[in-house]
């Protein structure tokens, strides 16, 4: 019986549908603050929908973020408050793996917005810090370009833990990152840095479809987990995630039979992005079992 290992779906637009306020350039940060009991909840809920792996909802807390919405001092506090919130609904609701989440530092498809290399790794090693006794493994996601990956995965590293690297890609065409950079050129700028698994994030299911042979040929544990967007066009640097829009076609019946497919295809880690919620999840768990797969935890 071959094993997959499911991870939840996305934080973001879950919480923005769920809270009492107007998201803002902050939406999933000032949450933890501001209504913390949504926070744990949703993650008690990807649990026991079936999620065997929950990352910290730590994805817009990064210095440049608030930084730029003068709210620097907060960098610390959203982060200790985002491992204590997973911690809570793994207490509560079942005995999980918690990722660490090193995301883009200025905004989600956005590669032209960048730093020096050490700068940027400077950064990144400062969320390490802040994450890595709380956590299980580091999950470096949504990133946009190769320079970028190998920032967060140099700074994981350092922390000892197992660390996954998710790129996002560009929704149409060859596949490629939204840099423009291609797969197999991302994952040799790595170099023998230890990744544990290699996945594709937050873009089209269509486009992790195309591009899946391409990663797997490429050796190793691989894995995917797709937003349900129309489109991440509107979507600028500065702005709210209200000016995006889900698919009408992609409940959780159609969402699983994308995920199936990657995991026939050879993915062994599958999960979901924005717009991807619990029901999802739930019915993909469902459907991985039904067709005779062992649904595992983090070895």
């Amino acid at each position: 019986m071959k094993s997959v290992i499911l991870t939840d779906g996305g934080m973001g637009q879950e919480l923005v549908r769920r809270s009492k306020s107007e998201p803002t350039p902050l939406w999933s940060a000032r949450v933890l603050i501001d209504e913390p009991d949504l926070v744990r909840d949703l993650h008690a809920e990807f649990i026991r929908a079936g999620a065997r792996v929950i990352t910290i909802n730590t994805y817009s807390a990064t210095p440049e973020r608030l930084a730029r919405e003068g709210a620097e001092a907060l960098f610390e506090p959203l982060q200790k408050r985002g491992i204590e919130l997973a911690m809570q609904a793994r207490d509560d609701a079942g005995d999980v793996a918690i990722a660490g989440c090193l995301s883009p530092l200025f905004g989600s498809y956005a590669p032209a917005l960048t730093i020096s290399f050490q700068e940027t790794l400077d950064t990144y090693r400062r969320i390490v810090a802040e994450q890595a006794d709380g956590v299980d493994l580091f999950l470096c996601e949504t990133m946009a370009s190769a320079e970028e990956a190998r920032a967060a995965v140099t700074a994981a590293s350092e922390s000892g833990k197992p660390i996954w690297v998710s790129w996002t890609l560009a929704d149409h065409g060859t596949p490629r990152l939204r840099s423009g950079e291609a797969i197999a050129a991302a994952t040799s700028a790595l170099g023998d840095l230890p990744v544990a698994a290699r996945l594709i994030n937050c873009c089209r299911p269509e486009a992790i479809t195309a591009a899946l042979p391409e990663l797997i040929a490429l050796g190793g544990p691989v894995g995917a987990y797709a937003n349900g967007f129309t489109s991440i066009e509107a979507l600028k640097h500065g702005t709210t995630v209200d000016v995006l829009h889900a698919r009408h076609d992609l409940g959780p019946d159609a969402y699983a039979d994308q995920a199936i497919g990657w995991v026939e295809a050879g993915a062994g880690i599958v999960g979901g992005c924005c717009e991807v919620g619990p029901a999802h999840i739930a019915t993909l768990r469902d459907r991985l079992e039904q067709a005779g797969y062992q649904i595992s935890g983090v070895a």
